[in-house]
């Protein structure tokens, strides 16, 4: 039953699906540097390549959002190396208090700031190394800015959504250049 609902879940992250969201998303095909907000998030974490285990991060954070009737957010946000992935918690959920579990821990997230590309297109690997390498581009060029951690990919759809509506973006957190 519980593939069931989390077949549901997953299909009805869709475009035309209202869900709180974490942050204002980056159009298609622009690079701009943002900043994320402070969040609470919900996390799982893989010792293998995000890539390689992403459906076994998904699971864990979809049930406990389950258990503990958490309004599901958008966007998903993953960590390549190793894997790891967040889930944000919409205002209801940030202000409750919540116990990590022995495969979600639960965590503050500061104000960020970040290079950000956003994208279309099927959530692959082959995807994230194209679109991070344009970022990472452009960043270079940047004088007023410098890398200060590992590029990230963020997700606002669902699997069951068509490829070519697929929106991604990549993170990289950056600061001001001296």
């Amino acid at each position: 039953m519980r593939h069931y609902s989390l077949l549901l879940a997953l299909s009805l992250m869709s475009p035309l699906a209202a869900y709180e969201s974490a942050f204002p998303k980056t159009k298609v095909g622009v690079i701009e540097i943002k900043q994320l907000p402070a969040s609470k998030v919900i996390l799982t974490r893989s010792t293998e390549a995000y890539y390689k285990d992403s459906n076994n991060l998904f699971r864990p954070l979809f049930e406990y959002i389950q258990e503990n009737e958490i309004a599901m957010t958008i966007p998903v946000e993953a960590e390549i190396e190793p894997g790891a992935m967040y889930f944000y918690l919409g205002t209801q959920a940030a202000n409750r208090e919540l116990q990590a579990s022995e495969a979600v821990e639960i965590q503050t997230l500061p104000e960020r700031t970040v290079a950000s590309i956003g994208t279309r297109g099927r959530y692959s690997e082959a995807n994230f190394i194209k679109a991070k390498a344009k970022l990472e581009a452009w960043l270079a060029e940047q004088a007023g800015y410098q890398a200060i951690g590992p590029a990230r990919v963020v997700y606002w759809n669902g699997p069951f959504t068509l490829p070519a509506m697929k929106r991604a973006e990549i993170h990289i957190p950056v600061r001001r250049s001296p």
